[in-house]
């Protein structure tokens, strides 16, 4: 079973910055579209952002403009810069590879990195 490990979650002030990195313990971003998505308390996950094996990009309305999906096959880690950070990004943010739709992903859920904006 693949083993996704987001890292790069802190706490920083709005308008900050911030960089995720998700590695997989195998090549399934190599063969797989990529997604992140977030979970605030008492709301339900969302996603914020896919890249496909293509490498098109699609972004949440919320984060568009601000957050930048990519990814390094060969390091088999996708990664998420967040710019511009406001107190509404705050949640744990996970990565999975999908096939089709990011509504089905292909790798267990990780521990997630918790990103917190204060304001």
């Amino acid at each position: 079973q693949v083993q996704l490990v987001e890292s790069g979650g802190g706490l920083v002030q709005a308008g900050g910055s911030l960089r995720l990195s998700c590695a997989a313990s195998g090549s399934i971003f190599s063969v797989n579209s990529a997604a992140w998505y977030r979970q605030a308390p008492g709301k339900q996950r969302e996603l914020v952002a896919a890249i496909t094996r293509g490498g098109s990009r699609n972004y949440g309305d919320s984060v568009k403009g601000r957050f930048t999906i990519s990814r390094d096959v060969a390091k088999n880690t996708v990664y998420l810069q967040m710019n511009s950070l406001k107190p509404e990004d705050t949640a744990v943010y996970y990565c999975n590879a999908y096939r089709g739709s990011t509504d089905y992903v292909l790798g267990s859920w990780g521990q997630g990195t918790q990103v917190t904006v204060s304001s």
